[in-house]
């Protein structure tokens, strides 16, 4: 059994006037990525292995996840506004860790949460995946390689502002 915590980075700041890679959360966001950190905590749902794109939105929501020291985390440059195939590639290049958090942007994220899952939620917001999106699934592998779209087991899925 193998466990996939995908998330969109936390609400980013527009007003800073940087490029996009270098573009921060605000303050909305920073509370958002607490938040979502406590989320999956209380739930149980704690990474072993974390993957994270490089741009600064997604660096800083993984930071303020606080996650364990335990939980080592690779930051991709690959991931920075990846498409779901590439997403799911990556995944599947894993040679570890039995429950992975990967966090990465819209439109990508959002269409390898629907690419991976068997059923969708039935909620309005899993459609438009807002930033700090949260899907947990399931998988029944033994290995990251054999991940297949289609396959996973929706366990939870939450926003942020369910949280705050």
């Amino acid at each position: 059994m193998r466990r996939l915590i995908l998330m969109r980075h936390a609400k980013s700041d527009w007003s800073h006037g940087t490029s996009d890679h270098d573009r921060p959360l605000n303050p909305r966001g920073r509370g958002a990525a607490e938040a979502l950190g406590n989320w999956l905590r209380a739930e149980g749902f704690v990474p072993d292995v974390g993957f994270c794109s490089t741009a600064a939105r997604t660096r800083e929501t993984c930071a303020l996840l606080n996650l364990p020291e335990s939980c080592t985390v690779t930051h991709l440059r690959q991931l920075y506004l990846a498409e779901p195939d590439e997403i799911i590639a990556t995944l599947r290049q894993r040679t570890s860790g039995d429950t992975l958090l990967l966090i990465a942007h819209n439109p990508g994220i959002a269409a390898a949460a629907v690419a991976l899952l068997q059923d969708t939620p039935d909620q309005d917001a899993f459609g438009r995946y807002p930033s700090g999106a949260t899907t947990v699934m399931d998988f029944d592998i033994d290995s990251w390689a054999d991940l297949a779209p289609g396959s996973g087991g929706l366990r939870a899925f939450t926003v942020p502002k369910q949280l705050v």
